[in-house]
C-alpha cells in the first residue's frame, strides 16, 4: 500500500479516474447496444435516433480518454454503415 503522501494522493486519483472511465465504457456500451438493437428491428426513424445518440456517447468517451479516439471512431463507422445498408435495401 502507499505510504508516501503523494502516493497516497496518486491512489485515491486512480480509484475515481478507474470508476469514471468504467461509468463511460458502460454508456458506449448501453448506446451501441440500442442502436443494434434498433437496426435489427428495421425501424429508419428509431435507427437514425439511436445511432445519433450513440455517436455522441462514442465520441465523447474517446474525447475523455474512456476508449481510444479510433476504436470510437471504427464503431460509429460501422453502425453509419449498417444503417446505409438498412435505408437502401
Amino acid at each position: 500500500m502507499a505510504t508516501h503522501k503523494s502516493a497516497k494522493k496518486r491512489a485515491r486519483q486512480t480509484l475515481k479516474r478507474t470508476e469514471r472511465n468504467r461509468r463511460g465504457r458502460s454508456r458506449v456500451k448501453s448506446a451501441v447496444k440500442s442502436a443494434r438493437t434498433a437496426l435489427a428491428a428495421g425501424d429508419a426513424g428509431e435507427t437514425a435516433a439511436a445511432l445519433k445518440t450513440a455517436e455522441g456517447v462514442l465520441r465523447r468517451a474517446a474525447s475523455k480518454g474512456a476508449i481510444p479516439k479510433k476504436r470510437a471512431s471504427r464503431s460509429v463507422s460501422r453502425l453509419a454503415k449498417s444503417q446505409n445498408r438498412l435505408a437502401t435495401s
